[in-house]
């Protein structure tokens, strides 16, 4: 078994496109009506929006591969790009989405640590997340890596208000 972790770039807007849309709707599409979905869908995950977003200096975007095959991603944000006011010493991971078909391989605490290892390089002292308070898998495996909730902000899907539990982990 061969894992990889690779930085994405322009070339690699359509593919992140598909996987962000493909990951993001098996994710959540039982917990969301379809109209909700996507609106969501289109808005976020849009060519314009997903190129904003890769040429940002304080985001960045990594593909996880097993094997040779496309398995998961991960964003993470930096000063301005942070979707939180959590100051310059923090780091925020955005975005990690593991494909149905390569989950409980262990591929999430690869891109967890890739995303703390960013966070090191970049002399930060925290890293933080924002995960859907019904995500209960999700908060699980943040907290085996020492994600402590501390607090909650909103996440709109459509016009609907969800609410997102923010968890942070301060490195030492």
């Amino acid at each position: 078994m061969t894992i990889r972790i690779s930085k994405c770039c322009r070339e690699d807007l359509p593919i992140l496109q598909e996987i962000s849309i493909e990951t993001f709707d098996q994710t959540f599409r039982e917990q969301n009506s379809p109209e909700t979905m996507k609106a969501y869908l289109e808005e976020a995950f849009n060519v314009k929006q997903l190129e904003k977003e890769m040429s940002d200096p304080s985001s960045e975007f990594f593909f996880i591969y097993l094997n040779k095959d496309l398995a998961g991603y991960l964003k993470i944000n930096v000063n301005d790009a942070q979707s939180e006011k959590m100051g310059d010493e923090s780091l925020e991971i955005e975005r990690i989405y593991i494909r149905r078909t390569f989950q409980r391989k262990g591929l999430g605490k690869y891109l967890i640590n890739q995303a703390l290892e960013m966070a090191r390089i970049q002399n930060k002292t925290m890293v933080w997340l924002g995960v859907w308070e019904k995500n209960e898998k999700a908060i699980a495996f943040y907290k085996k890596f020492g994600f402590v909730q501390n607090g909650a902000h909103s996440f709109y899907m459509g016009d609907e208000e969800q609410t997102d539990f923010i968890m942070k982990k301060p490195l030492v």
